[in-house]
């Protein structure tokens, strides 16, 4: 195979290409470093400093923020009515910025709330201005708690979550408390299992380890209690980013509120059923985290907060920067093919296996951590192969991801784009049935391109006789077809 016209970058491929996996790698230390404080301070059962007299109890005000959610707010809403606390210091709000049929469903249950003695109020804007961020100020204006509790339309609270937490708030210096989210149809399909082996790494593993090691960590949008006070010291919610949630939560920490993670109380909520609802809400994390490191990483960095926080937080606002060094990765692969064609392949063995082999244990691990954790009774086997799809549906989100971390960085407009919600979470129910659906994009086929690409990398690399690299190649391609199948499939 001619291959001359690579000579001139024959110097500078394989020293980009180790440069970029060498940058993975670091990430991925990092994953076995959350791994490791996990199991230090995972002993640590963190108690409220002490519990409130049923005279004591703070007046709190529960926010429902809605967007058309039509198939979710009756059970919202009965879940939320259920909560066990003192109705004399409970204020509900319904935050229903909704266009469509949601508006009457959201009314017509108010009623009936109201007449079943509930503190509830309908409060609905036209002007959507400020998204979610925007309905929560607007909420705020006319709360009457000392703290606010905050659910999306998907989540579904057990009746003593509220209870659970507040007593945290006994202490004066903690100003937010999160639960772990749970999920309501974690089996409803592959998509799922592998959406909730996500999540739990993130909830179980990375929250608990950076909480209990002096970290900031972050509130997840839902599932969490605030102190008023503490939202307005820090600035108020503000929608300069699509992830406001992970922006207040670090502008509360700089401020020297103390935040409190309970991995022991889950809150469940459901999954996205759709691929491209899947990658919508990938999105618009990936693209928020990348504005809060815009705005807040700096900030952060020249604060008086000590160094581990200062690093960690760096590893957390960057986290989705992985996947640009990915895609960059797997755009050099084909002339990195060619370059091994001249050297042969005891270069790559060498230098570049290792840190392959790093790279994907460590990522493995702090899954498998996870899961661990949780004793479910998921054989061996089945969490070896839905771990397997995790990697490639990661792999397979890496030009959806991108787009989103550039978005974030370089592009100034704000829209937020929800995840549709379905209401499906059994296995007799179908989510086609449902209206709502993800916007379309061109992601698909820029997808359908790597895939082209990767295809002629095998050729080559078979071609030459690598065929050390031939399980990552493929592990690449196999992420990229089904994320691509299923976003196809699944519109039609």
């Amino acid at each position: 195979m001619d291959i001359s016209f690579i000579d001139g970058f024959s110097g500078v491929i394989p020293e980009l290409y180790l440069s970029i996996l060498s940058l993975i790698a670091i990430y991925s230390f990092h994953k076995i470093s959350i791994i490791w404080r996990y199991y230090r301070t995972r002993s640590q059962n963190i108690q409220p400093l002490q519990r409130f007299s049923e005279s004591e109890f703070p007046r709190v005000t529960i926010q429902l923020p809605l967007f058309n959610e039509m198939y979710v707010v009756d059970r919202l809403l009965e879940a939320v009515a259920a909560l066990r606390y003192p109705a004399d210091k409970l204020q509900i709000q319904v935050l229903d910025d909704s266009t469509d049929e949601t508006r009457e469903m959201c009314q017509a249950k108010v009623q009936e709330l109201k007449q079943r003695q509930m503190n509830i109020d309908y409060i609905h804007r036209c002007d959507r201005k400020g998204y979610k961020a925007g309905a929560l100020s607007y909420g705020l204006q006319s709360a009457t708690g000392e703290l606010v509790m905050i659910f999306d339309a998907d989540f579904v609270p057990f009746a003593d979550t509220l209870l659970s937490m507040v007593h945290y708030f006994t202490n004066p210096k903690v100003g937010m408390v999160q639960a772990r989210w749970g999920h309501i149809n974690r089996h409803y399909s592959i998509l799922t299992e592998i959406q909730a082996l996500m999540l739990d790494g993130h909830f179980v593993t990375e929250q608990t380890s950076r909480n209990r090691s002096g970290c900031f960590f972050n509130f997840n949008g839902t599932a969490g209690i605030w102190r008023i006070q503490t939202i307005e010291e820090a600035g108020g919610w503000q929608h300069t980013t699509v992830t406001e949630d992970l922006d207040l939560s670090y502008r509360a920490q700089l401020q020297g509120w103390e935040c409190v993670y309970l991995p022991n109380i889950v809150v469940p909520a459901e999954l996205p059923m759709e691929m491209n609802s899947f990658k919508s809400q990938q999105f618009r994390w990936a693209k928020g985290a990348s504005q809060v490191a815009k705005k807040l990483l700096m900030p952060v960095l020249t604060s008086q907060v000590p160094w581990q926080v200062k690093w960690e937080a760096f590893f957390h606002l960057t986290n989705n920067f992985n996947y640009l060094l990915l895609l960059v990765l797997l755009l050099l692969s084909l002339p990195y093919q060619l370059f091994l064609a001249q050297t042969g392949w005891r270069y790559g063995l060498a230098i570049h296996l290792p840190l392959f082999l790093v790279t994907t244990l460590s990522l493995l691990a702090f899954y498998a951590v996870a899961q661990e954790e949780q004793r479910g009774k998921q054989s061996p086997w089945k969490l070896a192969s839905n771990l397997f799809l995790l990697m490639s549906v990661g792999i397979g989100l890496s030009i959806n991801q991108s787009l989103a971390v550039c978005d974030g960085l370089f592009r100034v407009g704000r829209d937020f784009v929800r995840t549709p919600k379905h209401g499906v979470t059994s296995n007799e129910e179908n989510w086609k049935t449902r209206k709502y659906r993800a916007a379309k994009n061109l992601v698909p086929y820029l997808e359908l391109s790597m895939i082209v690409y990767l295809l002629l990398t095998i050729t080559v690399a078979v071609f030459n006789a690598h065929y050390l690299s031939l399980p990552f190649l493929l592990l690449f391609l196999i992420g990229f077809i089904y994320v691509l199948t299923l976003s196809m499939f699944q519109h039609r």
